[in-house]
């Protein structure tokens, strides 16, 4: 079936995303919004707009029921859920199907077999890929628990099956830590995702968090090759690189052919992502997750690619077969994301929403800037604080590094805090511009480097 018309079951700088890919496509698009929400620039740009319900997420866009009634009414073809709110709920894409429209994104039952990180690592291992030392599914007692971390060993991380986000996570030292978090990680992600099932994996000491972004269209898979993402904060990624500068080329083959053949086990419809931890020095590579949807991250691949990956989902969606096929995946150059948020990084990363009184962005080759931002608007103080995402590519990543610098000191958001300094702090960093960093390494830089900068910054002031 050809998709002419789309509702977007999102907001903010993924639902504009969205919609300039579906105009590119000639595709009429349809955008949900709240009553808080009623003149972000994604409602400015679609064709129509529909209020789903009040600022709280759960009456509005994670009310099932309110959107699909409205892409009912609005007669669309088809329903894209970027990322967060419904996006993985494989509830959500029954209900879309069961209306009678498209799901942009794998079928209900892919989505709930992958998105339960136990099944998932099932299925990984049907597929010949390495997942972390751990238990082998749920475990539903402190007993089993302890049982496996005895024979896993400690340090050891408590997750939750069903989870994402960083929730429902945490690490034990030992049996006493073991036997304090565990019901408390069963309680947050009970809490979270309503369900408390856990499970146990082996902490990977300096692990690099490495992701592969894979197409299919449920009979031909390919990989566009891989993201770095280890610089986070509170286990979300701040900032992003495609490709993985220090993977050796056999490795990047391997964990690549890899992330196909999982692909090719649950015959994957869709974009989607297979995270992995790196071991840097045994050049061993673990599998974590599928996520099952377009990722905050995906223009750095788009940049090294070529590849617009939001009209490819739409195309496979609407019945079409992979326009590409693995030889035609080529990666060149370097790119990295920055994502801006409306925090204050000096002030322990206080939500910093409000009106934009003046905006810049920057311009030139290899620049690109993300945003839902635009003079004159409020952010509102309901939802997450991403306001947008600088991408930058460059030949090498010496020469991205450089350009994102510029890049960086030529955005001007006014009438907020922003992430910026921070952004500008760390590609000034001489471990970071090495590429000497793993997934704990922003932690303590920001409670040291960082700091150190911010403070010197706040006296001068």
């Amino acid at each position: 079936m050809t998709i002419r018309s789309i509702l977007v079951a999102n907001r903010g700088e993924i639902a504009v995303r969205i919609i300039k890919a579906a105009k590119a496509l000639g595709i009429r698009t349809v955008q949900v919004h709240s009553a808080a929400d009623a003149d972000m620039l994604a409602v400015k740009l679609a064709d129509q707009a529909v209020d789903i319900g009040s600022p709280a997420p759960k009456k509005s866009y994670l009310n099932i029921e309110a959107v699909v009634n409205a892409a009912k009414a609005a007669s669309v073809d088809a329903v894209h859920p970027g990322y967060g709110f419904l996006s993985e709920n494989a509830d959500f894409a029954d209900a879309v199907e069961a209306a009678g429209l498209i799901f942009i994104g794998p079928k209900g039952d892919a989505i709930r077999l992958l998105g339960d990180k136990v099944a998932a690592r099932e299925v990984a291992a049907r597929a010949g890929v390495p997942t972390v030392p751990g238990s082998a599914g749920r475990l539903a007692t402190l007993e089993e628990a302890r049982a496996v971390a005895e024979k896993t060993g400690f340090p050891i991380m408590i997750k939750a099956a069903a989870g994402g986000g960083g929730r429902g996570i945490r690490i034990a030292a030992d049996l006493a830590d073991l036997e304090r978090h565990f019901p408390q990680a069963s309680a947050e992600a009970l809490a979270s995702f309503g369900d408390g099932g856990l499970y146990l994996e082996k902490v990977i000491t300096k692990a690099r968090h490495v992701e592969v972004q894979i197409l299919g269209d449920g009979e031909n898979f390919v990989h566009c090759f891989e993201r770095e993402c280890s610089l986070q904060r509170r286990r979300q990624k701040v900032w992003e690189e495609a490709p993985s500068f220090l993977l050796p080329a056999e490795v990047r083959k391997r964990l690549c052919d890899s992330a196909v053949a999982l692909a090719r086990e649950v015959g994957y419809r869709g974009a989607g992502t297979v995270e992995y931890l790196y071991d840097e020095a045994t050049r061993d590579f673990y599998f974590i997750e599928v996520n099952t949807r377009i990722q905050v991250e995906h223009p750095v691949t788009e940049m090294i690619t070529g590849i617009d990956l939001v009209e490819e989902m739409i195309r496979i969606a609407g019945g079409a077969p992979l326009s590409i096929g693995q030889k035609d995946v080529v990666a060149e150059g370097h790119a990295i994301e920055c994502r801006i948020n409306a925090e204050d990084p000096a002030r322990g990363f206080l939500p910093a929403p409000g009106t934009i009184t003046r905006l810049v962005v920057p311009e030139g080759e290899g620049i690109r800037f993300d945003t839902m931002l635009y003079e004159g608007y409020t952010i509102p103080p309901f939802y997450d604080s991403l306001v947008g995402k600088l991408i930058v590519w460059g030949e090498t990543r010496k020469a991205c590094l450089a350009r994102l610098k510029g890049a960086l000191e030529g955005l001007v958001i006014e009438g907020i805090s922003t992430t910026i300094p921070l952004h500008l702090a760390l590609a000034t960093d001489a471990s970071v511009t090495r590429g000497a960093f793993d997934t704990r390494f922003l932690e303590h830089w920001l409670e040291t480097d960082f700091a150190a900068k911010a403070g010197a910054t706040a006296e001068v002031a």
